[in-house]
């Protein structure tokens, strides 16, 4: 009997840096607060069949992503 529940990959990244002011800038191509590509984060996105960020000043900031198996 084949399962029919979904395979993929789960990863959840937490820090506990000082937050993410705008998140909309973060996931715009070419933005960079280290003076980087600022790719890494809409990079991420696109790869991803599923993100969420959240994030809390002072606090840190959680992203969730997963990808699943075709």
């Amino acid at each position: 009997m084949e399962s029919t529940q979904a395979k993929g990959i789960l990863i959840c990244a937490r820090d506990g840096g000082p937050g993410i002011r705008n998140i909309d800038d973060v996931l715009r191509d070419g933005y960079s607060t280290s003076g980087g590509l600022g790719l890494g984060l809409p990079g991420v996105r696109r790869l991803m069949d599923e993100f969420a960020i959240e994030s809390e000043l002072r606090r840190g900031t959680v992203v969730t992503v997963r990808k699943w198996l075709k």
